[in-house]
């Protein structure tokens, strides 16, 4: 027969939105019955699977709506693979001080050398530690611009680019930016100095990127605040893709 005791605890435990301890009490019980628990030992274990449960919920919407096209960790991230690259300073990076402090951080590096996977590694840190994220390709962020531009909804569109305390633009160069869209770009870059952070990949050095904008004057503008309070780290070695598909069957 069921205790009407605990029917009622469970009952309270849902209006209170403990879901999990809800669901797990009667177990819980039965352990801390068994075991002879503590009263302080058991609310401990109560309270340690609720909010486990609420990290996973956190972590997996967080995760959507930071709309990563994939999901890749640091601990898969092959350094032997990449000695250009400091473990150290990624380490560091991955303690998401330098979103604390606003800074960005810049990745470059010819195609396939670990940039997109470091970003949404640190991304994925970062929303870990409670700070809303979001990643977007460089293409789809100007095409965004341009349209929001076009619709007369620029302010609405900066704004929602500025709610995220790390905004991830990925693959800068890869794809000529015209001068419109260098200029909304900039203002971009610029509503965020010294706000919010921004992790920034590209297969193109600085001194290239007058090309990809069009513009000398807008690409040193949008570099001069990316810069300012960044840590660069240039990736100089051969691609994961390519030693794939070359490797022996």
């Amino acid at each position: 027969m069921d205790n009407p005791q605990l029917l009622r605890i469970q009952e309270n435990l849902k209006v209170l939105k403990l879901h999990r301890t809800s669901q797990q009490l009667e177990m819980l019980l039965q352990e801390a019955s068994k075991n002879e628990v503590s009263y302080s030992d058991f609310l401990d274990k109560l309270l340690e699977e609720e909010i486990s449960l609420k990290h996973e919920k956190h972590m997996a919407l967080s995760t959507a709506l930071a709309k990563f096209p994939y999901i890749k960790t640091l601990e898969s991230f092959d350094f032997s693979f990449q000695p250009s690259i400091d473990p150290k300073i990624i380490r560091e990076l991955a303690t998401c001080s330098f979103i604390d402090r606003a800074e960005n951080l810049i990745l470059l590096g010819p195609p396939g050398t670990g940039k997109s996977h470091l970003s949404v590694a640190l991304g994925l840190k970062a929303i870990q530690k409670k700070y809303r994220t979001l990643f977007i390709p460089a293409t789809a962020l100007i095409a965004s611009l341009n349209k929001a531009y076009a619709e007369n909804r620029l302010e609405e569109r900066l704004k929602l680019y500025c709610v995220s305390k790390l905004l991830i633009i990925d693959e800068i160069g890869y794809v000529p930016v015209d001068v419109h869209g260098a200029h909304l770009l900039f203002q971009l870059i610029s509503r965020r100095y010294e706000r919010g952070s921004i992790i920034l990949t590209s297969n193109r050095g600085f001194g290239q990127w007058g090309e990809i904008f069009g513009d000398t004057i807008i690409a040193t503008a949008i570099l001069d605040r990316l810069l300012h309070h960044s840590t660069v780290i240039n990736i100089k070695g051969e691609s994961y893709r390519l030693k794939r598909s070359n490797a022996p069957d």
